[in-house]
């Protein structure tokens, strides 16, 4: 990623954190940097990212990949770590198409705005 596109995505990282999240149940893998890849549970996903079941600490700034059912591993970077749950940034954002694809298998009912 270069440094003018890694801009660009950070501005919309940013302007996607007040889209719409859906919350969801996915059982899925995630494997910090260094690491060894562990079952998780995603509870939230935007286009920009997802928060899951982290029993182990991470790191913000971490790079991690999570693996979601019928997709290969995904990379993302740990912004935030509270009380066993963390919350991720993906390193290239979700095409819409993937995104409401998962949501449609695994949607649990709940779409919400963060507070921005």
């Amino acid at each position: 990623m270069t440094v003018q596109s890694s801009g660009r995505y950070s501005v919309a990282a940013q302007e996607d954190r007040c889209a719409p999240r859906t919350k969801l149940t996915i059982p899925a893998q995630l494997r910090a940097s260094g690491g060894r890849a562990f079952q998780t549970v995603v509870h939230d996903l935007s286009i920009s990212g997802f928060s899951a079941a982290a029993i182990n600490r991470m790191h913000p700034g971490q790079v991690c990949w999570v693996t979601l059912p019928g997709l290969g591993a995904l990379q993302a970077e740990v912004i935030w770590w509270d009380n066993c749950q963390v919350g991720c940034a993906f390193a290239e954002l979700l095409s819409p198409i993937v995104h409401d694809n998962i949501v449609s298998k695994h949607h649990s009912g709940g779409v919400y705005r963060s507070a921005c």
